[in-house]
């Protein structure tokens, strides 16, 4: 089994290794890093490269396709018309599973993916799949058919567990969960919108990343 990772400029790093961990993991199966040229990609960070072993072009038939997300400038530029765009729905004729992690399903959608199908995607982003004929979803995992969306970031861990244990088993799926001692207990409770300060929240609805660092509190 073929599982390719698309990886383009500025890409999110963990929406593409969290799931890799994962995935990699399964018996029987090759995951490999893709790009529309190989070579080195950068990630948003732009402090961190993945290398993609492979051209888009030289992968006509992965069995698992799996789309990260990126900065909006970033998953822009795949929703356009291109060689991205028209391989994924090129592509997906053939895929067991269609798959995407945070605004990756933005990227699906603009590829005519997701049209009457239930999807999710980061917080920030969600209602815009609906201009692609989707239905949005705030669920960490959503899955309508052969096409599995998570949501924001490190959702891809989670969204790739229930794939592997489609997959291969809810077995294979604990064992591969355990050993990578996925357990997480997060020392905030802010790790969604809805548990988040409201004003934080409403910050970065309206483009602030980060609250003011507070230096008494450093």
């Amino acid at each position: 089994m073929q599982i390719a990772i698309l990886l383009y400029n500025e890409f999110t790093a963990l929406d593409a290794v969290g799931p890799y961990e994962v995935l990699s993991g399964l018996p029987d199966t090759t995951v490999v890093f893709a790009a529309e040229h190989a070579g080195p990609v950068m990630a948003h960070t732009g402090m961190l490269s993945l290398v993609a072993e492979a051209a888009i072009a030289d992968l006509p038939h992965p069995d698992i396709v799996l789309v990260p997300g990126g900065p909006g400038r970033a998953t822009a530029a795949q929703m356009q018309g291109g060689p991205v765009r028209g391989w994924l729905a090129a592509i997906d004729q053939h895929t067991s599973w269609t798959t995407s992690v945070c605004t990756g399903s933005l990227i699906l959608g603009a590829a005519g993916l997701l049209a009457g199908r239930r999807a999710t995607s980061h917080w920030l982003a969600l209602d815009r799949l609906a201009d692609f004929g989707a239905e949005p979803v705030s669920e960490r995992v959503v899955m309508d058919g052969k096409y599995i969306t998570g949501a924001g970031v490190s959702a891809g861990i989670d969204m790739a567990l229930e794939l592997a244990g489609r997959i291969a088993g809810r077995a294979n799926a604990e064992a591969i969960q355990l050993m990578l001692e996925y357990d997480p207990r997060p020392p905030y409770s802010a790790g969604s919108p809805q548990t988040a300060p409201r004003d934080m929240v409403a910050r970065m609805r309206h483009g602030s990343k980060y609250p003011r660092p507070n230096p008494a509190a450093v």
